[in-house]
């Protein structure tokens, strides 16, 4: 909190005292003026309270210290992996929101399960797969894949729609990471 303050009261304080000096160099009081001195100190006090108070509440409410963190480490581990062979498309942004959306706890559990996007839906008559041994019990190698071609097909007329469908595909191939098979994904909504 004092970071937010200091600096911004730090200038104003630095130029009132810079703007008070020239004015009384320029114009020195007499004891006959004093009254209008006081009023002008008081007046220039206000006006830098005034300052401050509107810089404090236009830089916003301090986020909170685990929302921080959570983000500097996502963005650690972003920065070690190598950049993509291409630029993200549209459908990849769609996933990676749907992915940023979901609970600490589950990006903590995949943490090390790799999510891509294919366009082999069609041959799985699939919008998702995921692929792994679950959670309980690891005996393969756990991947997530999110099917373009197949979700683009029966979405893509509305962006909004295949938006909130990116994200329950999403959602429902972490369930099964975590163990529900698909009766328990589907008691679920997903």
């Amino acid at each position: 909190m004092r970071e937010a303050f200091g600096g911004p009261l730090r200038a104003a304080g630095l130029t009132a005292f810079i703007a008070g000096c020239a004015w009384l160099l320029l114009d020195p009081p007499s004891s006959a003026g004093i009254s209008g001195t006081l009023i002008i100190i008081a007046a220039a006090g206000l006006i830098i309270f005034a300052m401050g108070l509107v810089t404090v509440m236009m830089i916003g409410e301090e986020m909170p210290e685990a929302e921080f963190r959570r983000i500097v480490d996502r963005s650690d581990r972003l920065a070690m992996l190598p950049p993509p062979d291409r630029v993200p498309s549209e459908f990849d942004e769609l996933v990676i929101d749907a992915l940023d959306e979901l609970p600490p706890e589950f990006l903590e559990v995949l943490h090390d399960t790799p999510v891509t996007v294919s366009n082999q839906g069609h041959v799985h008559h699939a919008y998702g797969q995921y692929i792994g041994g679950t959670m309980a019990r690891d005996v393969y190698p756990d991947h997530i894949v999110i099917y373009e071609d197949t979700l683009t097909r029966d979405f893509g007329h509305d962006p909004r729609l295949l938006r909130a469908q990116v994200q329950r595909t999403v959602r429902h191939e972490v369930a099964h990471h975590l163990g529900w098979d698909e009766r328990g994904v589907r008691g679920l909504g997903l």
